[in-house]
């Protein structure tokens, strides 16, 4: 079974920009939980103290879930973002385009981002929970 994806864009819309407003895929679903910007494989995981670097931590996370696998960045297909300080997030845009272009490149999922009064996790300043498309 092979993967297809395409892009779903009403033609009179304004572009989006960072994200798509519908795909549809064909493949076996890979659900990734909710990752935080902490490093897993640390025994007492501690969170860095800027927002950009949990929030490229984060991604690292998910995609390391997508990579065993056996899919890569352009396999996601979905993205909620949950964050408790929206500000920080509006504040820090510049850095977090950045650092979606070091680990998702070009490739822009259909995403959500919720504003949440907290997380489980002491710390964290945001979770990415995603749905990626496999190819078998």
């Amino acid at each position: 079974m092979t993967r297809r994806m395409e892009t779903i864009q009403p033609p009179d819309w304004a572009k989006p920009k960072g994200y798509a407003n519908g795909i549809i895929a064909d493949g076996p679903l890979l659900f990734i939980a909710g990752q935080v910007g902490w490093d897993p494989l640390q025994e007492e995981p501690t969170f860095p103290s800027s927002f950009v670097e949990q929030f490229e931590q984060a991604l690292a996370n998910v995609l390391a879930v997508v990579h065993t696998a056996g899919a890569d960045a352009t396999h996601v297909v979905r993205m909620t973002i949950y964050v408790v300080d929206k500000q920080a997030y509006l504040a820090s845009l510049k850095d977090l385009g950045q650092a979606w272009k070091r680990k998702m490149g070009r490739h822009y999922p259909v995403m959500a981002l919720v504003q949440v009064a907290g997380l489980v996790e002491p710390g964290a300043m945001l979770e990415i929970e995603a749905t990626a498309v496999l190819s078998r």
